[in-house]
């Protein structure tokens, strides 16, 4: 299960909501939960769990629609009654901790927590389409039927000795799929096993009942998926248990993390079948299951989507909805921070749809309407504005502290030119050097922000080279914060460049890529061609990276080196040092005793000599 639980951790949720498609619910790199409206295409809700990092979001999947009230409201009438609307609104999401958080879009927060439950990550959770319970499966390989109404578990038993990758109810809710490397069908009154079904290699990620037929009719089909496996197979649930092969096989480019189909009701009705691959591609599928089907199926139409210059690159498809229009399909593409929602008629003449799309106007459109929320009043120009007071007389005017005085002269101000915050940059690096005069210098972090963005836009040397200068790592920080998304890219391509420069200028630029990492990791990996963009970023990481080896061993070798000369110098040293004092020793003995002062010693000390022997 170790390569199974990578594709988790890299498979980021992304599921629209049930019958009326109104939301998309999407977890992203940065653990937020957001909800946006299908139909407006804004950001409707943003939900961060308590520990979105450490307990990150493995599966989402939402409620049965219901009705909800909000609010008090007035008694209806007879014939409002009938007219009340049912709603998506609770949200069940699967956390890495081994809890399952259920959200509510109509409150707009957490409905309840389930936890105490399982021992390792959640991998799948599922809906009863009926009563209010919920099934979780989990890394310890138990199953949990959840009841909503009390927050407890109602029903925990062990579902194979692997981990449950995926779980599906049936549309009665009398039959459980659970998988892992086999696929079972549970009994939900009796909790015991009704039919296992072999044929995956790999963790089976995805399972889904094709008719509603009853079992006992050798009408109830089901599909299931598996992680790196290009075919989706059906099978076929018989009287007889003569069902150990699948029955029919559709073909894929890439393994399926997405599938949305229109389930069957009897033989005359074909089963409508849409599946988001890895690779993100849509196929389109259209068959009668009316039993076995040797040769797997091709997709009646496959679609993919590009955008809109010379060279066109793929943008990948999140998630698809089928419409009631055979030929409509609502899509979800491009980010998982920031997904388009568009619906679209597709003809089913053509085997292979190219949908071209510019997704940067499309997200800075759609960017304009959810980042504001504030709406600023209109004020006419013939309003008055009423002081407190007495009629007739004029309040009182108080003395404002200083602090208010000097916003007001800051707000009063127009925006400063570049010229002017290029002359401020350059009074603050004056100002940091040693033994300079301290000079106030007005230049933020936003200034900053916003002279780095004109830099990379007209890519002017000068601008770039002041703003770079700096050495504060708080400064560097906060001016890669408050940078925009689309500028993540254009700065990573700049500091490459710089990279490669001068040594002391690429020490500047470390600082400002780890500034970048840091901030913006969650962006840079939802990119689809990160590789190619990056590609400069990484070879002279990679090169840099084999030569430090190198480096190191040389670096131990000359300094093996300079310890033995430094210790061959310093023995020569103390040699010539030995030598030369025993020169002037000598030359020093030799004068006093040539000397004529020494000599009448010399011939005392003879006569003493003689005398004594």
């Amino acid at each position: 299960m170790a390569a199974d639980g990578v594709r988790y951790s890299l498979q980021l949720p992304c599921v629209f909501s049930s019958k009326s498609r109104q939301y998309l619910a999407v977890c992203a790199q940065d653990g937020r939960l957001r909800v946006w409206n299908t139909d407006s295409k804004t950001l409707h809700q943003e939900f961060v769990p308590s520990a979105h990092l450490s307990a990150t979001c493995t599966c989402i999947a939402w409620g049965p629609c219901r009705t909800v009230k909000e609010g008090p409201q007035r008694k209806k009438r007879k014939s409002e009654v009938a007219q009340v609307e049912e709603r998506a609104d609770l949200l069940a999401m699967g956390t890495a901790a081994g809890t399952v958080l259920i959200y509510s879009t109509v409150k707009g927060a957490l409905h309840c927590t389930l936890d105490g439950g399982h021992s390792g990550g959640v991998n799948c959770v599922h809906w009863h389409p009926e009563d209010s319970l919920l099934y979780s499966g989990s890394e310890d390989t138990n199953i949990i039927e959840w009841d909503l109404q009390t927050g407890k578990t109602r029903s925990k038993w062990k579902a194979d000795r692997a981990a449950v990758t995926s779980l599906c109810v049936s549309p009665d809710g009398k039959l459980l799929l659970s998988a892992g490397h086999v696929i079972k069908m549970w009994d939900l009154e009796t909790k015991e096993v009704y039919r296992k079904f072999t044929g995956h290699s790999t963790a089976v990620t995805i399972l889904r009942f094709a008719t509603t037929r009853p079992p006992d009719s050798n009408g109830l089909y089901f599909l299931s998926g598996a992680a790196h496996d290009r075919l989706l197979s059906v099978w076929q649930v018989r009287e007889d248990g003569k069902d150990k092969n699948s029955v029919v096989s559709f073909t894929l480019t890439d393994e399926p993390q997405h599938v949305d189909l229109s389930t069957s009701g009897r033989k005359e009705e074909a089963v409508r079948l849409a599946v988001v691959c890895k690779d993100g591609q849509l196929h389109l599928f259209e068959h009668f299951l009316n039993g076995p089907c040797k040769k797997p199926l091709l997709p009646s139409c496959s679609v993919q989507m590009s955008d809109t210059k010379d060279s066109p690159m793929p943008i990948p498809l999140l998630a698809a909805a089928l419409g009631a229009d055979p030929r409509s399909v609502l899509l979800a593409y491009g980010s998982h921070l920031q997904p388009v929602m568009e619906k679209v008629e597709i003809n089913m003449a053509e085997r292979h749809v190219c949908l071209t799309r510019d997704v940067k106007t499309t997200l800075s459109l759609s960017m304009e309407t959810t980042v504001s929320k504030v709406k600023t009043p209109i004020v006419s120009a013939k309003s008055k504005v009423l002081i407190p007071g007495l009629p007739g007389h004029k309040a009182p005017l108080t003395a404002a502290p200083q602090g208010t005085e000097k916003r007001k002269k800051d707000a009063d101000n127009k925006e400063i030119s570049i010229a002017e915050r290029l002359g401020e940059m350059d009074l603050e690096a004056v100002s940091n050097q040693k033994g300079a005069p301290k000079v106030e210098a007005s230049l933020q972090t936003d200034n900053f922000a916003v002279l780095l963005m004109q830099g990379l836009e007209s890519k002017d040397a000068n601008i770039l080279n002041k703003v770079f200068q700096t050495r504060k790592e708080v400064l560097i920080k906060k001016t890669v914060a408050r940078l925009p998304l689309p500028a993540v890219i254009p700065l990573v391509e700049e500091l490459t460049k710089r990279l490669q420069g001068h040594p002391l200028a690429a020490c500047l630029m470390v600082r400002w890529l780890k500034a970048v990492l840091m901030h913006h990791t969650s962006y840079l990996a939802s990119l689809p061609d990160l590789v190619t963009q990056l590609g400069v970023l990484y070879h002279m990481i990679e090169s840099r990276v084999k030569m430090f080896h190198k480096l190191t061993k040389l670096h131990g070798k000359l300094h093996l080196l300079m310890t033995q000369v430094a210790a061959n110098d310093s023995s020569t040293l103390v040699s010539e040092v030995d030598h030369t004092a025993k020169l002037v020793y000598e030359e020093v003995d030799s004068k006093t005793l040539h000397s004529p002062v020494t000599q009448p010693l010399s011939a005392r000390k003879s006569v003493s000599c003689c005398l004594a022997t």
